[in-house]
């Protein structure tokens, strides 16, 4: 399941720990691996875990208590709205009411095509760009007014 590419990714990691501490490595094997699939089954969890030498327990007790693991199936765009006191302070609410009316989806959905799921985040430490949503766990948009809303949802369509 996992590429020779996501392997050597995830050697590089594990280059990064004593040989015997392996288990250390098991959030950045788990990311390569959401990654490369868009989301982390059950059975992508236990080939890290295999490969990490570790129970899939393990594996799956930090995939599943992370909010950045997706343990089923999103959009090809995961939109994290933060809605924590600062954005909610700047709109956050609007925000999302716009982005659930213009995606045709509620917060925990995804769009009918596949191309977006929208999700409400815990703090993501920008309070002073409030309010402001990851895209994909990595790309932060900041300062977000309805109208840099559509034009990010042209630019990712």
């Amino acid at each position: 399941m996992l590429s020779k590419q996501a392997i050597a990714k995830i050697d590089r990691e594990l280059s990064k720990y004593p040989a015997d501490q392996r288990r250390a490595a098991v959030m950045s094997a788990l990311r390569i691996a959401q990654v490369e699939h868009g989301w982390l089954s059950k059975e992508t969890i236990a080939e890290v875990a295999g490969y990490l030498g570790i129970p899939d327990i393990a594996a799956l007790e930090v995939a599943s208590f992370y909010n950045m693991y997706e343990l089923e199936p999103v959009g090809k765009y995961k939109l994290t709205v933060c809605t924590n006191i600062s954005c909610m302070l700047r709109d956050a609410e609007g925000i999302v009411e716009h982005l659930e009316h213009k995606l045709g989806i509620h917060c925990g959905e995804t769009s009918a095509d596949g191309k977006f799921t929208l999700r409400e985040g815990e703090c993501m430490g920008a309070c002073g760009g409030a309010p402001l949503l990851l895209i994909n766990n990595h790309e932060m948009r900041e300062f977000l007014t309805p109208e840099k809303v559509d034009a990010m949802l042209e630019e990712l369509k």
